[in-house]
């Protein structure tokens, strides 16, 4: 699938958010009138992290496969894979010890090359989040090659994860949507974990 063709197919504005479940964490994207359009349901403990991201509550069809590099890596980097091609689609570097107090992502290209960041809206909320109160919703915003292609916001919920996703900032497609729902994913099974 090439980027414009994902550009089409994942959209430019959805809504994400974690589901309750026993057996694990179960993610899911739903396009802007609201229809499902990606499930993840992932096993409660891996030590290697894979998700993978299907178009369907069945999960008969893979779209995206994210996969950690390392195990336990403060700064791990997740590589993102069209499930139908086994195409590298890009990859997802958390940065470690920058995100102890506000959490930054590198966006990396199909050879490794740094392209953009997704980084929380301010160290002083990500602060008050961490050491106060994480009722303060988080905005992360996303750039590419030093222009802001999107954001992604946490809708104010104490009891549920979910964050608004808009890329339309983008309407040239230059970030592969297929990485902005895969980071969405991330943001929601990694830095959701503080919440």
């Amino acid at each position: 699938m090439s980027p414009s063709t994902a550009l089409s197919t994942y959209g430019t504005r959805f809504m994400a958010r974690k589901a309750f479940s026993v057996i694990g964490k179960e993610f899911r994207i739903f396009g802007p009138e609201g229809h499902l359009q990606f499930v993840v349901k992932q096993k409660a403990f891996k030590l290697k992290e894979e998700i993978v991201i299907f178009a369907d509550e069945d999960q008969k069809q893979p779209r995206l496969t994210i996969k950690a590099r390392s195990m336990m890596d403060l700064s791990a980097t997740y590589d993102v894979t069209d499930a139908a091609t086994g195409d590298k689609v890009g990859a997802l570097r958390r940065k470690g010890l920058k995100s102890v107090l506000r959490d930054e992502w590198a966006i990396l290209d199909t050879s490794d090359t740094e392209v953009g960041r997704i980084q929380e809206d301010s160290t002083f909320f990500a602060l008050i989040r961490r050491f106060l109160s994480n009722l303060v919703p988080q905005t992360f915003n996303v750039d590419l090659d030093g222009r802001r292609v999107g954001q992604i916001k946490q809708r104010w919920n104490p009891f549920r994860l979910a964050y608004d996703v808009d890329f339309s900032a983008d309407a040239s497609g230059t970030l592969d949507r297929r990485l902005g729902v895969a980071m969405t994913i991330l943001l929601l099974a990694i830095e959701g974990r503080q919440n």
